[in-house]
């Protein structure tokens, strides 16, 4: 399992498709995972610092596990296949459970975390981003910057 970061989220055009960037801590892979718009609003509004009036369901897993003494130890992104990615809550406990990565994501920024990526998941889906490609990833950064939840068309 390698750590990775949450670069952020945006949309993909012309396909008006939302992907959620993840990089390699120690690494120079970045892995893109398709998510749906309100997974991408919920990982912008975590970023973001935004707090909504009412617990959206991300905060309210959050709020749940905190209220019963659930301490959510890791996230990993486990496998893919056929393009579907999969992940794994791992709680101090001992048990784990299935989830989509994207709501692994928007879990773990809440809880702060750490999430874990496969090496296979990376040696399939990672794309590996040379020194000459990191204009284009300030550019991400500088896009994600600029970004807001609202930018994905979801309501909040």
């Amino acid at each position: 399992m390698r750590e990775v970061d949450v670069m952020g989220v945006r949309v993909e055009m012309p396909s008006n498709q939302p992907i959620v960037l993840l990089r390699e801590v120690e690494g120079d892979r970045y892995l893109p995972i398709w998510i749906g718009a309100v997974e991408a609003t919920a990982i912008a509004f975590a970023q973001q610092g935004v707090v909504p009036p009412r617990p959206l369901t991300h905060d309210l897993m959050r709020d749940v596990l905190t209220a019963t003494g659930n301490e959510l130890s890791e996230v990993r992104i486990t496998d893919v296949r056929d393009g579907v990615f999969y992940a794994t809550l791992v709680f101090a406990s001992g048990v784990e459970v299935s989830a989509r990565p994207s709501d692994s994501i928007a879990l773990a920024l809440r809880t702060g975390t750490t999430i874990y990526c496969d090496e296979d998941v990376l040696a399939e889906a990672g794309l590996a981003a040379p020194a000459e490609e990191e204009d284009e990833v300030e550019a991400f950064r500088e896009f994600l910057d600029h970004v807001s939840p609202e930018d994905f068309g979801a309501e909040g």
